[in-house]
Formats: C-alpha cells, structure tokens, sequence
C-alpha cells in the first residue's frame, strides 16, 4: 500500500469516463447545473445537500454497511468490514462506491469527511474509542449490576444518565475504574466503542438483512380484481364529475387561511353520498389539474378546463387524474388528522417531498406481487428495507387507500389497468367499460335506478334535480324538495322537469312524486330576495308575520318596511342560504321584480393556478449525461491551464495566430471578453473565421461556438 493518502478529488479525477456516467445517472443532482471541473464535483458530491439527497436512495443494508465502515479506522480493506458486518457486503461496497459516498485509496477504502457527518456522530449506535486500554477478562470477576448496565448500552445509544459521576453507585464505579465506562460529563456516562464491539460478538449490528422482507398478504385472482378496478375507475370519474358539478350550483367560499372549510367539506361528502376523506381526495386531484380553482371573489368554482375534460372519453378522463396524483407530492391524507388540525383540503400546507417516489415504489412492489392484497405490515416492512430515510406507515396506507379509490388496485391487487399505466402500454378501460344507457326506472319511493351508467347529457340533467344515493352497476338516485328546489333555481318549471322525467323514464312516474313537484314548484319563489343589502317581498302577509316571528331567523336581523316587505342586513345570498336551511323556499329577483334564475354553468373567472408540487431529481438522459461528463473533461483541461494568463495580442496577431492554428488543426487557449469586460480563458479548437467570427469548438460545452474577434484579448497553445 502507498504511504500517501489519496484525496476525494483525486480519487474521482482517476475515474473513467464510464464510471463518471455512472455516477451521473445515480445521482443527477450533480450534473444541475455541470460542474466546471473535476474539484467543484467532488465539492459538489460531498456537499451536505447532495449527501442528503443520494441517502435517501440507499436501501437499509447498504445505509447499515456504510455505517459500519464509519466505526472502523481508515483506509478499511474489505476483509474489515466482512468481519464485522457480512460476507455479502462487496456489493454493497461497490454500490456505495459507484455513488462516490466512499473512495478508494490503493484498494481500500475511505470516507468522505461529510459523510461521516451525515451517517452521526454514533454511527450503529457505537461510541467514541477509548483513550486508554481495557482488560476484558476483568469482567469475569463484575460486581452486581455492571453486566446489566452494560447491557443497556450495549446496542446504543452508547449514553446513559446518572446523578453524579463522582458519586456513581459501585457497580458503575467499577465500570468507570476498569476502563469499561468512560465519564462524558458529571451527569452522563458513555460506553466506549471497543466494549461495546466486544460485547456484540465483533458485529456492529445484531442482524443484518441483505434481502428485502417478503410481501404477503391475501391472494386474489387477476379477473376479480379487474372487475372491481373498473367499478372504481368509472365511480371515481363519477365522483369528479358530481363534485365539479355540485360545486358550480353552490360554490363553497374558501377559508381566508386558504383551502376548504370542514364543513363545506362535509356537505360535500354528504352530497357524494362517500367519506369526508375521499371527498376531500377528490377534490384534491381536480385542484391539482386546475379544473377547479379558487376565484377572486373566493368562490370555489369549476373553470373552462373542467367543461374540456368532460368532453373527453372516461379513460382519458381518468389518466389525467391518476397521473397527476402519481406525481403530486401533495397528500391528501393529512386532511382532517388531529395532529395537523390547520390542514385544509386545497389548502397550502399538503406538501411533503418523496411522496411521489414512495407511490411509484409500491405499485412497483404490487407489480412484482401479481394478484396478491398485502397487508400494510409487509408493505411497510418492505419501504422500511427499500427507502429506510423515507418508509411512512401513514402514508403507506394512505396511498393503498387511494389506489384502490382510483382503480389502481382491485381487491387490494395491482389491476391490469394498473400495470398498463405504470409500464406505458394501451389501458384499455374503455373495453371494459359497462355500455351507458340512457333511460332511468323511477321507483314509487321518490327514487329512481340507472341500470348502468349514464350518458353524459342524461348525467347532467338528472343530477341537477335529483341527488345520487347509491352507486356501483346501478345507481339509486333520490328526488328531494331540495333537489327539486335546485332544478327550478337553474330556471327550469315545475311542468318541464316532470315532462322530462316521463320522457327518460321506462317505468311510470308514481303520484306521490309528481306532487313533491307540483308542490315544490307552487312555493318556489312565493318568497322574493333582492339588495337593499338584501330584502325579502311576499304577498302572503301571513307568510311575513310568521317570518318574523321565527326565532330560527334571528340572526338575520329583518325588520318590516311594509306589509309585504322585510329587510335585511345580510347580503341575498347568505339570507336565501339561511331561509332555505330552516325550511323556506325563497328565489331571487332582480330590481325590476324579474325571478332571477341561477345560470346553468357556473365557471371560475380567474385563470387555474394549480399548486407548486415539490419535484425531485429524475434521472437524466444518455445524451445530457454524456455532454455533462465531456463539458466536465474539457473544464479540467482548461483548469490545468488556468494559472497562466493568456497575454495579449494585437488584432492583427490574433487574426494571424488564428489562421496559424486553423491550418495545424491545433487546439489553443484564447482569452475572451464578456458583455460585461469580464475576461475568460476558453480551451478551442479554431475551424474557420467568417465576417471578423471565429467558428470553433469548445471544449466546455462540446459544441461548436462562435466567438467574435475584436473580443479576443489574446491567444496562446493549449499546452
């Protein structure tokens, strides 16, 4: 082995260009921007940032076999660290090389300074070494106690709290004389590293596990779970389509903090007939995409790119959706969670990196998985082997969930639909998509069934004026005074929605429904709404008298200008809101007394400014990877030469000079003079002159450049 100790620098200047390749791809936060020589690299590379970010890659075996190689002193060869860890360790020590979080130095290896810093400063849960020697066989003849306070530490932290070293209780006191303790200050003792290592057996870790833990879980055949993979697929759209809709008839008003309210949120689960949760998932992805968005006025509302994905077939619908929730690092599930009460859905505080890679790991475990519904523990067990800094059993679970809602998953398994998306081939879903119908059968209970699912046009309408109950092959829709009520504020009659009813119908329409219209539609606007801030006008005088009266309106403090009039200092809207909840059916007019209807599409004015997603490094292509690895090439040999000024030449020896090395095909060093006077040394190799430009190739970029000649301050040979 050579006395002198190779450097970080040096170690990744003597790598070849494929192993420099290699490194880029592993880690590509290096090459953001190139680095200009081989120096800023290996800065670069032990940077605290960078470090982060490529730990974040390693599996826990590898993490394990970087921190034992921590705990040993340098340079380590491999039978070292075999000794103390594992005989498969060499792959990982290749792998950890390849990342540069270790270097070689004459066939052993070392560690870089920040490397050490970020594995601890007690790396597996070893202390500092001892300063003085210690005599193992003592601990044959231990008082009482100082075996089991040995053991405490033994596995780490290698720390441990007293009342007063000078004043330690005998066993500890004994430990302390012998050399098997060593006082850290006058409260807190710390077991030195080669105790500790003796008393593991020479290992640093008492197990290790090369190979990730198995997934189990329940078996399911491919056919069941693609059935209900497909259900979920069309009632999610479904869901989409109901929430942008419902959201266009009545707009929540977003929270000043940002984001929706829980009790909008909740009405809205209601309406969607599913859990709080799941609505405020849905919400999420329509957010994301900047089909819905929250307007100026605060008004949660669809936009124009809501009404464009409605045009679109059920399968694109839904790869829109799902590749925005593979790549969002928002996660819905912090919604509603008691310890993070201030989150809100649409809210600013989603954000949490790495969640888009955890998602694309698991579905890539149920694709190794065929057929099989794992349950979270093995899941879990699995990311905490794989992703070791980043495994989260919450949102394990919480991404599970969301598969399965968006028909990822069927059953818990990876469905075909799945597998389609992930490895970019033909999905396939419209295939498998039930045919949509166009007729309902209204049931004698105020409710109606759709055999299948719909067809948009039908969808729409229908859902105007009746709320869905139930969903899945058939869906139970359910008329109400309520939905009635909204039907008629979006300006249709009593007359047309029964008329359309028996048109679309294949059973009769039972009495008692068409008297729930008759009688919704006889009431509707009786009571009239306009601005003063708002008044109320009704011609049933009794009707006033009995508003007046109800201790349920108090609050919105109405007085009586006349017999038929009341005012109110409440805006319209709020009043009607209010009036309709206690059980009134006001309607709105304008200032000629005209019945104001509600428009049938209500769409945000301002433009989707659909949230930051917080992105991580992907890999980068062949192409950029091999310019980034000559651009670093050609910045080492233009460093090699930096320390010589280029003198200066005149014009006409530089326009000389030039022609001189054009002709030899010789590379040279040209000084050149930025738009600022800044003065650059630039490696070229000079092709041709043309109009007082020199054509060339740089040697930082690999590309032809073009430099013009009164900026050349002067030209010398490249070696």
């Amino acid at each position: 082995m050579s006395n002198s100790t190779i450097s970080f620098t040096e170690e990744l200047r003597s790598r070849s260009d494929d192993q420099i390749t290699t490194l880029f791809s592993l880690r590509p936060d290096l090459i953001s921007p190139v680095p200009p020589d081989v120096m800023a690299l290996a800065a670069r590379a032990s940077s605290m940032p960078s470090l982060l970010r490529a730990r974040e890659s390693l599996d826990k075996f590898r993490l394990d076999i970087l921190s034992a190689l921590c705990t040993l002193e340098e340079p380590v060869a491999h039978s070292q660290i075999v000794s103390v860890t594992s005989e498969r360790s060499a792959q990982a020590l290749d792998s950890l090389w390849e990342l540069a979080l270790i270097y070689k130095d004459d066939g052993r290896y070392r560690v870089p300074t920040n490397v050490r810093a970020m594995v601890g400063e007690y790396p597996a849960g070893l202390g500092v070494k001892s300063s003085k020697s210690v005599d193992f066989e003592a601990l044959k003849s231990a008082p009482k106690g100082a075996q089991e306070t040995l053991e405490k530490l033994v596995w780490g932290p290698p720390k441990g709290q007293i009342a007063d070293v000078k004043k330690a209780p005998p066993a500890i006191a004994w430990l302390l004389e012998k050399g098997f303790l060593t006082p850290f200050d006058s409260q807190t003792v710390m077991l030195p590293r080669e105790v500790a290592m003796f008393l593991r057996g020479g290992k640093v870790f008492k197990e290790l596990q090369p190979t990730m833990p198995e997934i189990v879980g329940t078996s399911r055949k491919q056919k069941a779970a693609d059935l209900a993979a497909i259900a979920n697929i069309s009632t999610f759209v479904r869901w989409a389509e109901e929430l942008g809709h419902h959201w266009s008839d009545e707009p929540p008003v977003a929270l000043r903090s940002g984001g929706l309210g829980v009790r909008d949120l909740k009405r809205t689960a209601e309406h969607l007939g599913i859990s709080d949760t799941c609505a405020a998932f849905v919400a999420e992805l329509l957010y994301i995409g900047g089909l819905i968005v929250i307007d100026t006025d605060d008004h949660i509302l669809p936009t124009s790119l809501f009404d464009i994905w409605l045009t679109k077939t059920i399968e694109e619908q839904w790869h829109a959706l799902v590749s925005l929730w593979l790549e969002t690092s928002r996660v819905s599930g912090l919604i509603g969670k008691s310890e993070s009460k201030n989150v809100a859905a649409l809210g600013p505080e989603l954000d949490r990196g790495g969640v888009s890679t955890l998602k694309r790991v698991i579905l890539n475990l149920l694709k190794q998985n065929p057929t099989i519904d794992p349950t979270l523990d093995s899941i879990s067990a699995a990311l905490t082997w794989l992703l070791p800094t980043r495994a989260n059993r919450d949102f394990n679970e919480w991404i599970l969930r969301e598969a399965e809602w968006l028909g990822l998953t069927g059953q818990g398994a990876l469905s075909t639909f799945g597998l389609a998306l992930i490895s970019h081939v033909e999905l396939g879903i419209e295939a498998a998509l039930p045919k949509p119908v166009d007729h309902i059968l209204i049931q004698a209970d105020n409710s109606a069934v759709a055999p299948g699912p719909l067809t948009l046009e039908l969808a729409n309408s229908i859902g105007t004026i009746a709320d869905i109950e139930s969903r899945g092959g058939a869906s139970v829709y359910r008329f109400s005074e309520t939905s009635i009520r909204r039907g008629l504020d979006h300006g249709q009659t009593g007359d047309q929605i029964k008329d359309f009813l028996k048109k679309i119908s294949k059973t009769p329409m039972p009495q008692p429904l068409e008297y729930l219209i008759t009688d919704v539609a006889k009431r509707h606007g009786k009571l009239r709404v306009g601005n003063t801030t708002s008044y109320l006008r009704c011609e049933d005088e009794g009707l006033i008298q009995e508003l007046l009266h109800d201790r349920r309106l108090e609050a919105l403090r109405m007085r009586k200008l006349s017999s038929q009039v009341l005012i109110s200092d409440v805006e319209s809207g709020e009043l009607m809101s209010v009036l309709r909840e206690v059980g009134y059916l006001p309607a709105a007019e304008n200032e000629t007394g005209v019945l104001v209807t509600a428009p049938t599409v209500r769409r945000a004015k301002s433009r989707p400014k659909p949230p930051r997603i917080v992105t991580e490094f992907g890999v980068p292509n062949e192409t950029l990877i091999s310019s980034a690895v000559r651009a670093l090439r050609a910045g080492e040999r233009a460093s090699a030469h930096k320390p010589r000024e280029v003198p200066r030449t005149s014009a006409n020896e530089t326009v000389d000079l030039l022609h001189q090395y054009i002709e030899e095909r010789a590379s040279l060093t040209i000084g050149y003079a930025d738009t600022n006077g800044g003065v650059s040394n630039r490696l070229i190799d000079p092709l041709s002159i043309s109009l007082g430009t020199l054509v060339a190739r740089d040697h930082a970029t690999g590309e032809i450049a073009h430099f013009r000649i009164p900026r050349i301050t002067g030209v010398s040979p490249a070696n």
